[in-house]
């Protein structure tokens, strides 16, 4: 037996754009017979999960405060992934932007400097993720290194810097031995948008960001350029595109986006600097970019629905005894159920049995 996929040569738009609420509801589904098979109660299950988080004040607010470094660094992500590159180390990028704009912090800590502080924090964090994210771009066009690998690994060198200024020279002398800066001064702290909320204006720069690559997608040529480097090399190349300066654009944006999130992480909600801030948002946001199908908007969306899973998650634990390692299982399930969905729309399915007679799906 032999499977083969050919493209469908008018996928259906109403099949395009339900595939995802298709493969969601199979992935509830799944979700509930396992749940029902280890002894609890889907109903619960589902109550703590996507009803109690939705209407409780202090869960939406969480829901936004997680989304929005998730939308910041896919929306970069959705750059790379567009012109046809893998920028896998956008945690490295985050890590990266939480150093250069702690810097700042920690250098101006108790000498009563102005409220400059924080903005420029945010723009040396977005500067560290950029510079961050030109390494593996610049190993790409240079010696033509594959820039899964090099933007994976040096994820893992940034954290052990991190590790080594946590614990060395930027360590609280006060804090008892932790490895940890002290507390950032009221200047390096993101102000929030609402008081006594966790909500800061990390969250209004993540919807200008979302809002200003959706232009740029449709209505500008870089879009276009972008697209079209990804879509068709060698057109891009007869167009007049250098394919290597895209490269280099398109990862100097999403090592920047993730920079900021980084910073705006530290400084919004850590309010200082930690020998580990492992928060797993670089990788989270491969999902969120690829469930918001590398669409700004959709992006939006996505990262949503993955923060309301990390917090219906923590629900579940705390409610119903639900081990906390199936919030990963399903975040994992829906990526996959919703490329397979996408996969049956753009493609056929043909299954070869016997002398050459085939099936098609």
């Amino acid at each position: 037996m032999r499977i083969e996929l050919s493209r469908r040569p008018d996928p259906s738009p109403v099949a395009r754009a339900l595939a995802p609420v298709f493969a969601a509801v199979l992935v509830f589904a799944l979700g509930a017979v396992i749940v029902y098979l280890m002894g609890k109660s889907p109903s619960q299950v589902f109550y703590a999960y996507i009803v109690y988080p939705l209407s409780d004040a202090w869960g939406l607010e969480q829901i936004i405060a997680k989304a929005t470094p998730l939308a910041l660094i896919a929306v970069g992500l959705s750059y790379c992934a567009r012109a046809n590159l893998w920028n896998i180390g956008a945690e490295g990028q985050y890590t990266m932007g939480a150093i250069f704009g702690g810097w700042l912090a920690i250098h101006t800590h108790g000498t009563d400097a102005g409220y400059w502080v924080w903005p420029t924090m945010l723009v040396l964090g977005a500067l560290g993720g950029m510079l961050w994210g030109l390494v593996p771009a610049l190993l790409k066009t240079r010696y033509n290194v594959n820039e899964i690998l090099s933007s994976l690994m040096l994820v893992y060198v940034v954290q052990q810097l991190l590790d080594y200024l946590g614990r060395g020279p930027w360590r609280d002398p006060q804090g008892r031995n932790m490895p940890n800066s002290a507390i950032f001064d009221g200047n390096a702290i993101i102000p929030s948008m609402i008081d006594g909320t966790s909500v800061h204006y990390e969250t209004l720069i993540a919807l200008l960001v979302v809002l200003i690559s959706a232009v740029v997608f449709s209505r500008t040529v870089f879009g276009y350029r972008i697209r079209l480097t990804g879509d068709a090399p060698r057109a891009a190349h007869f167009a007049g595109y250098d394919n290597r300066t895209t490269t280099l654009i398109v990862f100097a944006i999403s090592g920047a986006l993730a920079g900021l999130a980084g910073i705006a992480e530290i400084s919004g909600t850590n309010h200082q600097i930690l020998a580990e801030i492992r928060t797993g948002y670089g990788f989270t946001s491969i999902i969120v970019a690829f469930l918001g199908r590398l669409n700004p908007i959709g992006i939006l969306f996505a990262s949503l629905v993955l923060s309301l899973s990390v917090i219906g998650g923590q629900n579940a634990q705390l409610m119903v005894k639900l081990p906390y390692d199936l919030t990963s299982t399903f975040q994992g399930l829906l990526l996959m159920f919703i490329l397979a969905a996408d996969a049956m729309v753009s493609y056929r399915l043909h299954i070869f049995r016997g002398k050459g007679r085939s099936h098609a799906v």
